[in-house]
């Protein structure tokens, strides 16, 4: 399928002008930033909550527990269901994630929009927290999102991290979705946690991991004395400390380095990519978090016939693409999905 820095020949097909970004949201950063900096127009909150359950973790350090999912249906007789995931630090209710879904319901889908292990609303379900690669969470869910799709197609989408998680979880286990968007998704996990710790990125940082060891210490079934004191004594300065802290021995990996070679999809993608759903992989080359060279680097290794496409903006930031019309990226989102279930 195509590929290229703009991919002209995916948008035509699709119906999607080029990405132009709308001032005064230029560049990279306030492209990232605009939904914390301005309020975002979004409909009351109707999702019907469901919970679904989930094995404990593998390495025993959660028990079993329920993830938390918001159902919203569209006018009329939906095309599919799209199972909608969040990044690091979100929820089903941050604003990107829901605006996204609003979209997606007025193109005529169903979407489920998940919390993570860990996340709020949900927290109380579960104990433990989410990582790149969760397929004992996410497989259980994936299958009571086909039973609710009835027959029709199961599509997935996920920004930044949840991107990372559907694409790990579709190569687990191929055929488990029927299409899948991913928007500012990190393929290489290292690269990743290197990028967010350049200096320019401090505050950014400094937010995501007051975030994650707000959430990990709010944990209503305990967190284990060891992890406890590490947290406390010694809070990570860094996104890998916090992995090797807790992410990494939460979910069974020998340590930070196998984590993040594990849960990686760059290195599964190429040799796995006649078994994947139809994918677009959506990335600005001006992201400050995911670095584009990974996804750059897989869309030049991809064969002509790969069911993955990419496409590249010059800008955007991370999960902006915020243009003249509202938020291109999520209208780039229904216009590919729809194109997957109309093939």
């Amino acid at each position: 399928m195509g590929r290229g820095v703009d991919n002209p020949q995916l948008r035509e097909r699709l119906g999607v002008p080029s990405f132009e970004q709308r001032w005064p949201w230029i560049g990279g950063d306030l492209q990232t930033l605009r939904d914390t900096l301005r309020e975002v127009d979004l409909p009351h909150d109707q999702g019907v909550p469901i919970e679904i359950p989930v094995p404990a973790l593998p390495s025993g350090a959660a028990a079993a527990g329920s993830l938390l999912a918001l159902l919203d249906q569209p006018e009329g007789d939906p095309k599919g269901l799209v199972l909608l995931l969040h990044g690091l630090g979100g929820s089903s209710s941050r604003e990107g994630l829901r605006r996204m879904g609003v979209a997606l319901q007025a193109a005529g889908f169903a979407v489920l929009r998940l919390n993570l292990r860990g996340a709020d609303p949900g927290r109380h379900l579960a104990g433990g927290t989410y990582a790149a690669r969760c397929n004992s969470d996410l497989l259980p869910v994936i299958a009571r999102a086909r039973s609710l799709a009835a027959g029709r197609p199961l599509l997935g989408a996920g920004i930044s991290l949840g991107g990372t998680m559907l694409l790990n979880a579709a190569l687990a286990s191929p055929g488990v979705l029927d299409g899948l968007f991913c928007a500012s998704s990190p393929l290489d996990l290292a690269a990743c946690s290197a990028s967010i710790e350049r200096p320019r990125n401090r505050v950014y940082q400094r937010w995501l991991l007051k975030r994650l060891v707000r959430q990990t210490l709010a944990d209503p079934f305990g967190v284990s004395v060891d992890e406890e004191a590490q947290l406390q004594a010694t809070p990570p300065r860094s996104i890998r400390e916090f992995d090797s802290a807790v992410t990494a021995p939460r979910w069974g990996f020998a340590d930070v380095e196998a984590y993040y070679r594990e849960a990686s999809p760059l290195q599964h993608l190429v040799p796995a990519c006649n078994a994947m759903p139809p994918t677009l992989l959506l990335q600005a080359l001006d992201d400050p978090w995911v670095p584009a060279s990974s996804a750059m680097d897989l869309a030049e290794a991809l064969p002509p016939e790969a069911a993955i496409s990419t496409l590249f903006t010059p800008r955007g930031g991370h999960n902006g693409f915020h243009g003249r019309d509202g938020c291109w990226g999520d209208q780039l989102a229904a216009a590919w999905l729809r194109d997957v279930v109309a093939a």
